[in-house]
């Protein structure tokens, strides 16, 4: 069972990217908009290792950004990764 998570901020062209894709595929997920929460930010950075949003977790397994979960799903492995 997945537990997805994405971190995200509300004017992010890339987040709705991602979650048009998870949408597209069924994909539940769970939001977390880190707009004007530091502390959010700040837990998300520590997880990823990264700044931008969005970033992409399937429980404590980071999956990455907009780009890698596109890239994932261009070569087949995007739904056994989320899986």
């Amino acid at each position: 069972m997945s537990d997805i998570s994405i971190y995200t901020t509300a004017y992010c062209p890339y987040c709705v990217h991602a979650k048009r894709l998870l949408d597209s595929k069924s994909i539940s997920y769970t939001e977390i908009s880190i707009d004007n929460d530091t502390d959010k930010r700040a837990a998300m950075m520590q997880k990823s290792h990264r700044r931008t949003v969005p970033q992409i977790f399937n429980g404590d397994t980071h999956v990455g950004d907009c780009m890698e979960l596109y890239d994932f799903e261009s070569v087949g492995k995007l739904d056994a990764l989320l899986a």
